[in-house]
């Protein structure tokens, strides 16, 4: 078994929900999630702000600017080896604009999963 786990834009969650539906996968986990990407940090503007010393409006706007986190969506999904590559060439038709920002796609191994309401294991718990 496999977790697929896609970091997303927020205003694509509905059309990446609705394009795994259609292809036969139903079940995902979706949380709200803050982070952000690999723009450069300009660590020179910290200095100012832990030696005490008034910040300019411009340096205010580099450091908002370069640090916030922007808020996403992560979408967590549980499958079968087998049905891997679909789902990422999915999130990836849907979710891919050519801009930065559109999200990463992470696939990590899952050695057991178990229903709770059953006790079924493995692929069954998943099933």
């Amino acid at each position: 078994m496999k977790e697929i786990t896609a970091i997303i834009r927020i205003d694509m969650v509905n059309k990446t929900k609705d394009a795994l539906l259609k292809e036969g996968f139903p079940s995902i986990t979706c949380k709200k999630v803050m982070g952000r990407g690999k723009k450069k940090v300009a660590y020179e503007l910290f200095q100012h702000v832990t030696s005490g010393e008034i910040l300019t409006p411009v340096m205010a706007e580099q450091l908002s600017e370069q640090h916030r986190l922007i808020p996403k969506r992560m979408l967590i999904i549980i499958v079968e080896d087998m049905d891997v590559q679909k789902i990422i060439k999915t999130i990836i038709k849907v979710n891919k604009n050519g801009n930065p920002g559109n999200g990463k796609i992470f696939v990590t191994t899952v050695d057991d999963a178990v229903r709770v309401r059953t006790g079924e294991v493995g692929i069954e718990a998943i099933q």
